[in-house]
C-alpha cells in the first residue's frame, strides 16, 4: 500500500504541473438535430444564434474550458450583417468566434460536388463562398478555417476521380494563398457518406497529400467519429504530431459509422489512447503541439448542454489521466522488451482515479466542482425552455420531425 500512495503522489504532481485542459473550441450544436429519418424537438434548443451562443456561453461558465464558438457561415451570419456585429454578440455572452466553417454542401448546385463537381458554376459558388468566409474569418479575428466537403460520386464511372482530385488540390491552394496571416486552413476527412462510391477526401493520406500541396499553412482535422471500424485512430495521430501535420480534432464517438455520440462514449479507452500520443509527443520532443480542439456532435436524445458538459468532463478526465503515465518508467521498459511492464505503465494511468485531482483542479479556479450537477441544479434549461417556446411561437416557427 505504501508503493501505491507513492505511486499516487507521483501522479498528483505530474498533473498538476499541467496548466490547462484542453477543449479549447466548442461546435455549437445546440439546436435541434436528428438523422436523416427526422428529429426529435427540446423546448430549450437553441434555434437563434444568440440562443446558441447563450447556451455555448453555460458550458463554459461550468468547465472553464470552452472560450470559443465555432460558426457556419451560412448558417449563422446574414448576407447583409457586419461580421464584428456576430463578435460583439459573442463577448456579450463571454464567449468569441473560434473556427469559421463554410457551407459547400447544402445547396442544390451542390448535387454532385463543390470543388469536385464536373459544373464549372458548382466549383466557382464553392471557392466564391469560401473566399468570402475567408474574409468573414478576417473580419471576426478567427485564425481557424475549417473544411469539410461531402463530394464524393454513388455509383462507379460516374465521373473521372483524377479529374476531380486536381480540381480539389487547385481548390484549396488558392484558398491557402488567400488567407491572411496567422490563419489555417484544416482538412477534415470522411470515408464514406453522403457518397456510397467513392469520397473525395475519404482518409488522413488525403487530408495529408491536399494540405502539403496546398502549403504550410494546411492541416489536418481529425474527427474521431470519421473512421472505418477497428481503425487505429492514435497511429494516425501519433503518425499526423510527427510529420508536423495534425491541425485539430472534432470530438464524438461512435459505434458503427459516423454516430456523432459524446466523447468516449462508446470507448474511453481509446479517446485515452489519443491523448496518450500526444503527452508522448511532448515529451519527446519537449514541446507542446498547436492543436485545435473541437466538438462535433448531434445531441438527437440528450439534453443538449447536458451532453456537451459530459463531452467536456470525460475530455478533462481522460487528458488527465494521459498525463500520469510514467514516460521515464516505461521507456526503460521499451528499451529492456518488456512487454508486460510497458503495457501495464498505460493501464495504470487509465485505471487511475483522477477524478479528484480534477474536482481539485475545478476548485482553483472558481468552477463548480460537478458542472453537471450545477447545470441542472441552476435553472437554466427550465428558464430558456419557458423563453425559447415563447419566442418560436411569436416568429410563427412551425416544427416538423418528418425528414420528408
Amino acid at each position: 500500500m505504501a508503493i501505491l500512495r507513492r505511486h499516487e503522489r507521483r501522479r498528483k504532481a505530474r498533473w498538476k504541473g499541467k496548466k490547462k485542459v484542453p477543449v479549447s473550441s466548442i461546435r455549437h450544436r445546440f439546436a435541434d438535430t436528428g438523422t436523416r429519418f427526422g428529429k426529435f424537438y427540446q423546448p430549450a434548443a437553441a434555434s437563434t444564434l444568440e440562443e446558441k451562443l447563450a447556451d455555448a456561453a453555460e458550458v463554459h461558465r461550468l468547465t472553464g474550458t470552452c472560450p470559443s464558438v465555432a460558426v457556419h457561415v451560412l448558417w449563422d451570419f446574414r448576407p447583409d450583417q457586419d461580421p464584428k456585429e456576430v463578435v460583439r454578440l459573442a463577448e456579450s455572452f463571454g464567449v468569441r468566434i473560434g473556427a469559421i466553417n463554410p457551407n459547400v454542401f447544402q445547396d442544390q448546385e451542390y448535387k454532385l460536388g463543390s470543388f469536385c463537381s464536373p459544373d464549372p458554376v458548382a466549383r466557382k459558388k464553392a471557392l466564391d463562398h469560401t473566399l468570402y468566409s475567408i474574409e468573414i474569418g478576417r473580419a471576426v479575428g478567427s485564425t481557424l478555417l475549417s473544411m469539410w466537403l461531402a463530394d464524393g460520386t454513388n455509383y462507379p464511372g460516374q465521373d473521372n476521380i483524377v479529374r476531380r482530385k486536381h480540381d480539389l488540390e487547385a481548390a484549396f491552394k488558392t484558398i491557402h494563398d488567400a488567407m491572411p496571416p496567422g490563419m489555417k486552413v484544416l482538412i477534415e476527412y470522411k470515408p464514406f457518406e453522403p457518397a456510397f462510391y467513392h469520397t473525395d477526401i475519404a482518409d488522413w493520406g488525403m487530408s495529408y497529400v491536399l494540405a502539403k500541396h496546398s502549403g504550410p499553412n494546411a492541416k489536418v482535422l481529425v474527427d474521431t467519429g470519421h473512421h472505418l471500424p477497428g481503425t487505429n485512430v492514435e497511429h494516425i495521430v501519433a503518425f499526423l504530431l510527427d510529420e508536423g501535420m495534425l491541425g485539430g480534432f472534432h470530438f464524438n464517438d461512435k459505434k458503427y459509422a459516423d454516430d456523432d455520440l459524446e466523447l468516449a462514449t462508446i470507448d474511453p479507452y481509446a479517446v485515452f489512447r489519443i491523448f496518450n500520443v500526444i503527452a508522448q509527443h511532448e515529451f519527446d520532443t519537449g514541446r507542446k503541439p498547436e492543436i485545435a480542439y473541437m466538438v462535433d456532435q448531434s445531441h438527437n436524445l440528450k439534453p443538449k448542454i447536458e451532453a456537451m458538459i459530459q463531452t467536456v468532463d470525460m475530455a478533462q478526465i481522460l487528458y488527465a489521466k494521459a498525463q500520469l503515465v510514467d514516460r521515464k518508467a516505461q521507456a526503460v521498459a521499451q528499451q529492456a522488451c518488456d512487454i508486460v511492464a510497458a503495457e501495464r505503465y498505460l493501464v495504470d494511468a487509465f485505471q487511475t482515479d483522477v477524478r479528484p485531482v480534477v474536482a481539485e483542479w475545478r476548485k482553483s479556479k472558481g468552477l463548480p466542482v460537478d458542472p453537471l450537477k450545477a447545470h441542472r441544479e441552476s435553472g437554466y434549461v427550465e428558464r430558456v425552455a419557458k423563453e425559447r417556446t415563447a419566442a418560436r411561437e411569436a416568429r410563427g416557427e412551425v416544427q416538423s420531425s418528418s425528414f420528408a
